[in-house]
């Protein structure tokens, strides 16, 4: 297998550039790119958060979500991705869901915008978890600036959205650092259960309470489906030992030690293990674990791309992005030791851009 130098998609921009495939499709600057299976076809979808028409911020700016579907994906890296539309189609990519930006949409509180986190099909039904962006904030902030988070299902692949009733309070709603503010479905593991770890969001890349509290729940498909949040069962740690226990019961515990600054989160069964992705605000790196089981013991974390490539010691010599966050797991890797990555970067790149997503390939977790 070559190494992540000699493989052509090694930070390969997939917005940015007016002759792109994303430009084609309507898109020509955005963040995330998050990937997922569109069983139903066979196809591959990619989620966006913020867009804009243009290639820079003052262009007509799209909203968020948004989606673009690629027909083939080449696990080798040799073919970079491009994209073969949007969805909904008819050319031109739009927001998908029916919300105003910086207004009361009905919860009582201003929402700025609303960014997916993680997006998966299950049954033919299309689910994508969100957080409703309250306010901006800055990094180390002591606030985490959400308003709520929720999840929306299309009965029409993707093309039309419903909120579930049920929504999870943010900071403007008066639960400051949630920790179901930001999800990332793990899949549908061979057990028949559906896995989903959660954390507080974190939009401003260094939220100062996070602390790496990463907890693990899991849903029977069917009630998911069906938006029966009531029935998760959560991972905890009680009387010495961990265990499946209802959630009316225990809340899950966390799965790594305090003390971490962990921004966007992935996780995904890659061949017969999973492999876990993840921005380190502090460290300012992308970092993987890797386990046999969604509940079983994670690896020791691995540094994959980084800021600066000098320093600190750890990070001499891999490969660097600067501005860089996101990590998101491509289904599509065949193995843990061939993954592909969606990274995003933000402020700074050149031609002054204010966000773009790239692709990694060949990077071994």
């Amino acid at each position: 297998m070559p190494t992540v130098d000699q493989l052509p998609q090694n930070g390969t921009l997939l917005c940015d550039d007016p002759a792109d495939s994303a430009n084609t499709c309507g898109l020509g600057s955005g963040d995330l790119c998050i990937p997922y299976h569109r069983a139903h076809e066979g196809t591959w979808g990619y989620l966006w958060g913020d867009c804009w028409r243009g290639q820079d911020q003052t262009g007509v700016y799209l909203g968020s979500p948004l989606l673009l579907v690629q027909d083939t994906f080449d696990p080798s890296g040799a073919v970079p991705i491009e994209f073969t539309g949007p969805v909904p189609g008819g050319g031109r990519a739009g927001q998908l869901f029916d919300y105003e930006h910086h207004a009361d949409n009905g919860f009582g509180v201003t929402e700025i915008s609303r960014i997916p986190n993680d997006v998966i099909e299950i049954g033919g039904r299309t689910f994508i978890q969100y957080t409703s962006v309250h306010t901006r904030v800055r990094p180390d902030s002591a606030v985490d600036g959400s308003a709520f988070s929720g999840v929306a299902y299309s009965d029409d692949h993707a093309a039309s959205w419903t909120d579930f009733d049920h929504h999870w309070p943010g900071q403007a709603l008066g639960i400051d650092g949630n920790p179901y503010g930001m999800w990332t479905f793990a899949g549908i593991d061979p057990d028949g259960y559906l896995y989903i770890f959660a954390k507080r969001w974190n939009g401003s890349h260094h939220y100062r309470h996070d602390r790496g509290y990463i907890q693990l729940f899991r849903y029977d498909p069917a009630d998911f489906f069906d938006g029966e949040f009531g029935a998760q069962q959560n991972w905890a740690h009680i009387d010495g030992k961990w265990g499946w226990h209802p959630a009316d019961r225990h809340a899950p515990t966390p799965l790594f030690a305090p003390g971490n600054a962990l921004g966007e989160l992935s996780v995904k069964r890659i061949g017969s293990d999973y492999v876990m992705s993840y921005f380190d605000c502090a460290d300012l790196s992308i970092k993987t674990r890797t386990a046999t089981r969604p509940d079983a013991v994670w690896s020791a974390e691995k540094i994959q791309v980084v800021h600066d490539d000098t320093r600190p010691e750890s990070h001499r010599g891999k490969p660097r992005l600067p501005c860089l966050y996101g990590g998101y797991i491509h289904p599509g890797s065949p193995a843990p030791t061939n993954l592909t990555l969606s990274i995003s970067r933000w402020n700074g790149v050149v031609g002054g851009h204010p966000y773009t997503a790239t692709q990694w390939t060949g990077l071994s977790a």
